[in-house]
Parts: C-alpha cells; sequence; structure tokens
C-alpha cells in the first residue's frame, strides 16, 4: 500500500485495516501513540466518521476499531509521509503482539 498526499506538501493519509487478534486496545492504542510522537506531524485517526487525535491513547480506543476494522490514518506536516508509513508497519505487523506472547495484558 502507498500513502496518498491529499495536497501536496500538506496531508498524507492512509486507509488500513485492523488485522491484530484484539483489534486496537489499550496496548496497541499506546504503540500506535508512541509512533505518531516519534515524527514531526499531527497524526488524525478516523473510523466510521468519528475523528481522534493519533496521540490519545483514549481517543484511540473510542473508536473501537475491532479487528477487521478499516481506519483511516491522516498525517500533515514535515514528517507527515513518515509518519504513515512507521504507523502503516506498525498495523499492518499486528502491532507486534506477537513479540507480547505470554505477557500479561494490561
Amino acid at each position: 500500500m502507498s500513502a496518498t498526499v491529499t495536497e501536496p506538501g500538506r496531508a498524507v493519509c492512509q486507509r488500513l485495516t485492523i488485522c491484530n487478534k484484539r483489534g486496537l486496545h489499550a496496548r496497541a492504542s499506546a504503540r500506535f501513540v508512541r509512533t505518531a510522537d516519534h515524527f514531526d506531524a499531527q497524526v488524525s485517526v478516523t473510523r466510521d466518521g468519528v475523528t481522534v487525535g493519533g496521540t490519545s491513547i483514549m481517543g484511540l480506543m473510542m473508536l473501537a476499531a475491532g479487528p477487521g476494522s478499516t481506519i483511516l490514518v491522516q498525517a500533515t506536516g514535515n514528517q507527515a509521509r513518515e509518519a504513515i508509513e512507521a504507523i502503516t508497519e506498525l498495523v499492518n505487523n499486528g502491532f507486534d503482539e506477537d513479540k507480547d506472547a505470554g505477557e500479561p495484558i494490561p
């Protein structure tokens, strides 16, 4: 999947399907936020017409994006494309939940 630039030099967006077993729960949301915070970009996430900030764990969890859900991730700023690419990799890798096998869920 390649990110779509919606306005040259401005917004980059990508539709993603949640593919991990538990959806966008607390740990997955925390990883999403850490990834988004790493870049000089403003990230937002939309599901079913509701948009939240990509740096809000509670906002992301309120989207109730379970397995198979589709979200639209948008970013603006100097590192918008890099942010979208990193978030896309994170989501497509199931939020690295396989690495958590055997660890208790908070």
